[in-house]
């Protein structure tokens, strides 16, 4: 068995590894030389000798056969293709052997502890062990911070607002009152989570605001990509469950529920009181109108416009969003209509002649 790691190069502080040593870190099954260096990960189309990618789609053929990658994870269907890369390594999942390869190759950013002499810390602040506090960041007065929290440059963190531990808050990141922030909760830059809904109600000739008095809740293990928005409740939470992934610019409002081990794509609006349940799939742009349901396991494509309930483990599309093939159905009636209008202008001519 090789061992793993070879020099550490500058910059990221990427590592090197030998085919044999990624063979044995995914547990796959190497063709080819033992020694082939590799340091970086790049697709089948722009590896290099230095590079390891990965072929799990017979679509990709072409890639593969011209590619010049030095080592390539290949699912065992493929593996004996005649052309491309010679050094392969065999594996049933390519995508999940490469989760392996990544963190061997590119070193995670050592964030050592300690508070920036620039940072503002309130009274009351409580800090767990071995906390990072970095350049400009403020922490509003009565903020508990669990074990092994980073808090990136110019972040805000409101009074009261508690992290849980291993959570990362990268550049700018702004959590108002009424944040509560699981464990291992990593925040892109620009995040906001719990500022006030758009709540009003039309009085007097004026649009009265709503006082937003609930909590904004996000789970153990969530991810919330850059520049995204999660409001607090008005008087209830809103919740982002475990596990869940949110992509950049997405606008969670006020009363939200999104369940379990969500995948939520950029671009997604979803409006006041939803449900989103365990293991939904909502695609990029979709838009969800208020108080609807989406139930578990559903998949909702691209720029759907949701306006009722979806059932559990069902595909929607379109807009308004319905079940998928009737989606499709509606949309290939709707090319039709062009050829079917000159038709009928063809007749009514004859008539009128």
């Amino acid at each position: 068995m090789s061992e793993r790691p070879v020099d550490r190069r500058g910059g990221e502080g990427e590592l090197s590894l030998t085919a044999d040593a990624i063979a044995t870190l995914v547990s796959g099954t190497l063709r080819g030389a033992r020694d082939v260096t590799i340091r970086a990960v790049a697709p089948l189309d722009r590896a290099g000798p230095g590079d390891v990618s990965f072929y799990a789609h017979r679509r990709y053929a072409e890639q593969f056969a011209s590619s010049g990658a030095g080592v390539v994870l290949v699912a065992p269907e493929l593996a004996d293709a005649e052309r491309g890369p010679a050094c392969r390594v065999v594996v049933p999942e390519p995508h999940e052997a490469l989760l392996r390869v990544l963190p061997a190759l590119y070193a995670a950013p050592n964030v050592e502890p300690g508070v920036h002499h620039t940072a503002v810390l309130g009274r009351g602040v409580r800090l767990g062990d071995r906390v990072s506090v970095g350049p400009y960041a403020v922490l509003e007065s009565e903020v508990t911070i669990g074990d092994g929290v980073a808090i990136g440059p110019h972040c805000h963190v409101g009074r009261g607002v508690e992290i849980g531990s291993g959570s990362e808050l990268l550049h700018g990141v702004t959590l108002y009152p009424g944040a509560r922030i699981g464990r291992r909760v990593r925040l892109h830059a620009g995040v906001r989570i719990a500022s006030d809904g758009f709540g009003y109600v039309y009085r007097g000739g004026v649009h009265e605001k709503i006082p937003h008095v609930g909590r904004a809740i996000v789970e153990d293990d969530v991810e919330i990509g850059a520049n995204s928005t999660i409001d607090r409740g008005s008087i209830d939470d809103t919740v982002i469950g475990a596990g869940t992934r949110i992509d950049n610019l997405v606008h969670v409002a006020h009363n939200v529920r999104i369940g379990r081990l969500c995948l939520i794509m950029a671009q997604v609006g979803i409006a006041g009181s939803a449900r989103i349940e365990d293991g939904c799939v909502v695609a990029g742009q979709v838009g969800v109108s208020g108080h609807h349901t989406i139930g578990a396991g559903a998949r909702i494509a691209a720029q759907a416009g949701v306006f009722g309930d979806v059932p559990p483990g069902e595909t929607w599309s379109g807009y308004p969003a319905r079940p998928h093939q009737e989606a499709l159905r509606a949309q290939a009636a709707l090319f039709k209509l062009p050829g079917l209008l000159r038709r009928i202008e063809r007749i009514a001519g004859k008539d009128e002649a």
